[in-house]
This record gives C-alpha cells, sequence and structure tokens, in this order.
C-alpha cells in the first residue's frame, strides 16, 4: 500500500467532514436523542457520500463531475427544500418519552433511516465534488493515475471522514446523558432551525448560480 496516498486520503476526508453543517448538526442532533450508534449511523452516511464523490475526484470521472455541476442548481434546490421540512419538522418534535413517544431505547436502533437520510442529503449538495476537486489539485493529487492508487485515496476519504463522525457521536452521546427534558427540546429546536437555515441558503443558492 502506498502509504502516503492513504494518508492524504485520511486527511482530506476528515478535512472535509469536520466543518459544522446541518450534517453535523443531525449527527448531533441522532446521538442525543437516540445514543451513539444512531448518531454513528448519520455520520456514516455521509463518510459513504463523501466516499463517493471522493471516488469521482480520484478516478478523474469527468462526466460525472460534469454531469453534477450541470445540475447543482436543480440539485441544491430540491436538497434545501428538503432541510427546510426536516429542520422544521425536528425543530418542533418533543423529545423520546414525551406526549405518548417510547424512550428511545424503545424505539428500536433505526440505523438504517438514520445513514439513509444524511447519505441522500450529502449527495444532493453538488458542490461537495468541488470541494474534492479543489482540495485534491491542492495537494498535487488530481486524477491519482492508477487504479490501487486512487482506491487507497478513496478508503483513506471515507475512513477519515468516518472517523470525524466517531469523534462527533461519541462526544454527543456522552453527553447525552446530563441533558433534562427541557434542554433536550431546546436542543431539538435549535439544531432543527440550524438545519432549515442551512436549506434555506441551498435553495437561495438557486437563483444565484
Amino acid at each position: 500500500m502506498d502509504l502516503p496516498l492513504f494518508l492524504r486520503g485520511l486527511a482530506i476526508g476528515f478535512a472535509i467532514a469536520a466543518p459544522v453543517g446541518p450534517i453535523g448538526l443531525l449527527c448531533i442532533r441522532r446521538a442525543v436523542a437516540g445514543g451513539f450508534a444512531q448518531g454513528f449511523a448519520a455520520g456514516l452516511g455521509a463518510a459513504a457520500a463523501d466516499g463517493l464523490y471522493g471516488a469521482v475526484a480520484a478516478f478523474g470521472l469527468t462526466a460525472v463531475s460534469a454531469f453534477l455541476l450541470a445540475q447543482q442548481g436543480w440539485l441544491r434546490l430540491a436538497g434545501g427544500g428538503a432541510l427546510i421540512w426536516l429542520g422544521l419538522r425536528i425543530a418542533w418534535k418533543k423529545p423520546p418519552g414525551q406526549s405518548g413517544q417510547a424512550p428511545a431505547a424503545a424505539q428500536g436502533p433505526r440505523l438504517w433511516p438514520a445513514f439513509a437520510q444524511t447519505f441522500a442529503l450529502t449527495l444532493a449538495n453538488p458542490a461537495t465534488v468541488l470541494s474534492f476537486l479543489a482540495v485534491f489539485a491542492g495537494l498535487g493529487l488530481g486524477a491519482v493515475p492508477s487504479a490501487p492508487g486512487a482506491g487507497q485515496v478513496v478508503a483513506g476519504v471515507f475512513l477519515g471522514s468516518a472517523l470525524w463522525w466517531l469523534i462527533l457521536a461519541g462526544a454527543s452521546a456522552a453527553a447525552r446523558h446530563q441533558f433534562k427534558p427541557a434542554t433536550l427540546r431546546w436542543i431539538n429546536r435549535l439544531a432543527g432551525l440550524g438545519i432549515a437555515g442551512f436549506g434555506l441558503a441551498a435553495a437561495a443558492s438557486y437563483f444565484y448560480l
């Protein structure tokens, strides 16, 4: 294995995942409401999408990136609308155990919906592929000339992104038992409004492309 390539992919995945955005808020909210497994599953959905976009950049799939960029206006509009709807839904949702809801432990793990939700939302933001292309160019990677080398970079991107979500979900889940029901309601509201705000910004960007 070409370790430098793998390590560079690891750094790229971690750096692109780390900035706080709507997916980060979703991960925190799921970890606080449902525990570490739900939060990490949500993060892995984003990591899988990062891995796909990393593959587009590493393998030099110009046709795919050109298509995504050509459709980015509609994708931003649709993704922004989904974030607005999801954010408002979260903002007014009561924490588990209130108003007849079963406690989180009794609701089942709900890992697949958490994964699928963030996977779809991350894919709906084609600007992510621009971030990968820019970072790859800045590190002198471009399209990695060999398939094994590109595969190592993509594996590094996925694992680097997953490492960030592991840290974030773990920290959020560790603090969840310190929150009172009233605090959880405010976490829902703030996270939901934050997600809706990101969605509004994404949808508004459609008119400035």
